[in-house]
């Protein structure tokens, strides 16, 4: 049961902010859930209230306020060949097992893979995210005219010049109320949020989706449930951190994981598409004022309110003015720094960063660049670590024995250089193996030293292994077999 002042910390810290924040991400979302719905195929009601019913409930489910879930362009992209082939309603069955899935891995705790994410990834994720909620503008400053432009350089100037006079209400709010009374009231011919497709007029309702409830359905859902569910998942986590960072607190991404699941749960029967956190949205909260729980309700039941209420007059929005807030979002997430990072960061962590941009950029899948990135990390730690593996020698003063000192890790990536530091063919009567400085990781490594003993073993050298630390030694008791009766069987069984 949370404290009260749990409660006044999550919600009610920062109200009036919360409020202007939440309604300026309000007036951001319309255009991109009716975008998404169109890329997904979907009427585009499904994703508006896809995009009110997740926003609304993560609000209270989340594990990190201020950070805004809707209708997101990553799952859109997943579902398209699900709707062309069987309809928007095995969609909604779809999205219910979706959030099925995310509920069983928030409680499986599966955000502790985020631990792998390196920084070098997330700032590549960042950057190819900025880029892509740029080139996503591109459609609406093509082929216009040049009033078109105008507006746009015009929202640009408000945003960035009137938290000058004042920040009392979020500039990119101002921008929007402005611009549209211009063009309303001025006879301005541009595209406006009525052109994206038909608005909502009445609310949304709880109905089983209408498909057969069979073993059949479920082979058809089940990998787009969990294709949906990852995709998900992978952009709320990373997103999560990175609202982390802009705030300076700390999210429950276990909670933000099973209340991810939850929203996309309900909103199938809502008839919503699934969706995840959105880092665009959640830039813009947090930059507009937005640090609580409230942010993301208000910014979930505003929508509903501009849709249902003031339908006519939310369609009389100029698309210039909501260009230029994503413009400034993609200015504000872009990681400028990285730029300059590129010559004093190792030159690993740049790769990483440039290969997961470019990988996103090219599949247009946040989740692959990912997964790249992610890759490369670990391959660059593995020859990291390898090289910091060292062996010195020393010979007895009768030449009859010789011990070799290991210092460093033992594992797959270091297991050649292991075997090759010695010497089988130098006759000797003692061969002294000194791990004190060394650390066995694998079975890799495991079989390497056996491998190194049976040789000098079958050079009739006899060999002593010494130094060997309490983990190191437990897993060479478990797993080695140069002490065994077999060892030359199971060595040559490999």
């Amino acid at each position: 049961m949370p404290s009260l002042a749990s409660i006044r910390s999550d919600w009610f810290a920062t109200p009036r902010a919360d409020i202007l924040a939440g309604m300026v991400v309000a007036l951001a979302l319309i255009p991109e859930a009716i975008g998404f719905s169109v890329i997904a195929g979907v009427d585009p009601r499904v994703g508006l209230y896809a995009s009110f019913s997740i926003a609304v409930i993560i609000a209270f489910t989340g594990g990190r306020p201020a950070m805004i879930s809707a209708a997101t362009a990553s799952v859109a992209v997943v579902i398209i060949p699900l709707v062309h082939d069987h309809g928007v309603e095995y969609l909604f069955a779809a999205t219910i097992l979706m959030g099925i899935f995310q509920g069983i891995a928030g409680l499986l705790r599966l955000d502790l893979l985020m631990q792998y994410v390196s920084r070098s990834v997330i700032t590549g994720f960042v950057n190819a995210l900025a880029i892509m909620i740029f080139l996503a503008q591109m459609p609406q400053l093509m082929h216009v005219t040049n009033v078109t432009y105008l507006i746009v350089a015009a929202g640009l100037a408000i945003i960035y010049l009137f938290p000058y006079l004042t920040k009392a209400v979020p500039s990119p709010l101002v921008a929007i109320i402005v611009l549209t009374t211009v063009t309303i009231y001025g006879g301005i011919d541009v595209n406006t949020v009525g052109d994206m497709g038909k608005l909502p007029q009445s609310l949304p309702f709880f109905a089983l989706p209408q498909v057969p409830f069979n073993l059949q359905t479920l082979e058809i859902i089940a990998p787009y449930s969990l294709t949906m569910a990852a995709v998900a998942l992978l952009e709320s986590m990373l997103t999560a951190q990175i609202v982390d960072d802009f705030t300076d607190t700390a999210s429950n991404k276990a909670r933000e994981m099973r209340g991810q699941g939850i929203a996309n749960f309900f909103t199938g029967f809502l008839g919503g598409m699934g969706g995840c956190a959105m880092i665009g949205q959640s830039v813009i909260n947090v930059k507009s004022g937005g640090r609580t729980r409230l942010s993301t309700l208000i910014a979930g039941v505003f929508l509903l309110f501009l849709l249902v209420v003031l339908n006519p007059l939310v369609a009389q929005i100029p698309m210039p003015s909501l260009v230029a807030v994503m413009i400034m979002v993609s200015i504000g997430t872009f990681s400028w720094r990285s730029i300059g990072e590129l010559r004093s960061n190792p030159w690993q962590s740049s790769i990483v960063m440039v290969a997961t941009v470019i990988i996103v950029i090219w599949s247009d899948n946040l989740a692959a660049g990912v997964v790249v990135g992610v890759v490369l990390s670990g391959l660059f730690f593995a020859g990291k670590v390898r090289r910091l593996f060292t062996v010195s020698t020393s010979l007895s003063e009768d030449g009859r024995t010789r011990t070799y000192r290991i210092s460093g890790e033992v594992f797959f990536a270091s297991s050649e250089r292991f075997v090759d530091a010695f010497d089988f063919r130098e006759v000797l009567d003692h061969v002294i193996i000194d791990l004190s400085e060394a650390h066995f990781w694998d079975i890799t490594g495991i079989g390497t030293l056996d491998k190194a003993v049976i040789r000098f073993r079958r050079e009739g050298t006899t060999v002593d292994i010494v130094g060997l630390n309490t983990e190191s030694a437990r897993m060479i008791d478990r797993f080695a077999v140069h002490d065994k009766p077999d060892a030359e069987q199971h060595l040559s069984g490999h």
